[in-house]
């Protein structure tokens, strides 16, 4: 098993501020618009971009939420055991505003897909967006592209994009893991 480092904590870095920066020229005061990570791995990023645009920009009334989409899944059943499910923390209505679902890595879409439905449990959005730090773009199964993105991969199927954060893996880094 081969792996070659796609991203740098410093790439990283640079990448996050640059997405910070788009979000706030689509999204001005963030008055209108709530920040969901999808959960378990978007949380990180979202938790992230969140730190940044209230410390290192002033944004100050950033909502943020994490959306569990275990039970949305298109493929639920299909495994031999049981998936273990998030957590979902949304304190906050999402009716008429512009939420922006963020997740680290967008392979087939499918997880987005879900994330549309189970958003609907906390009320009509006005607009969704997508974030992605890593965009797999020949892997869709949907028809489904991020807004945001912070890097394109063009990888094969039998490679993986594993995204790491010092949160939970004492690095920040983005490795193309040959199976």
């Amino acid at each position: 098993m081969s792996q070659k480092v796609l991203l740098n904590a410093k790439e990283v870095s640079i990448i996050l501020h640059r997405l910070a920066c788009q979000l706030i020229e689509n999204h001005d005061d963030f008055s209108e618009t709530v920040l969901i990570g999808i959960q378990p791995r978007g949380k990180y990023l979202a938790d992230r971009l969140a730190k940044m645009l209230m410390e290192d920009y002033g944004i100050k009334n950033i909502k943020l939420g994490h959306l569990d989409i275990t039970f949305f899944r298109d493929d639920f059943r299909r495994g031999d055991k049981p998936l273990a499910a998030n957590t979902t923390e949304i304190d906050f209505i999402v009716e008429n505003k512009n939420v922006v679902f963020i997740d680290d890595v967008l392979y087939t879409g499918r997880s987005i897909r879900s994330a549309l439905t189970a958003i609907q449990s906390f009320g009509r959005p006005d607009n969704i967006e997508l974030l992605t730090l890593i965009d797999r773009r020949f892997s869709r199964h949907l028809p489904i592209q991020p807004n945001y993105k912070g890097r394109q991969v063009d990888a094969i199927d039998n490679q993986r994009v594993i995204v790491n954060w010092i949160e939970n893996q004492g690095e920040d880094a983005v490795y193309l893991i040959d199976k």
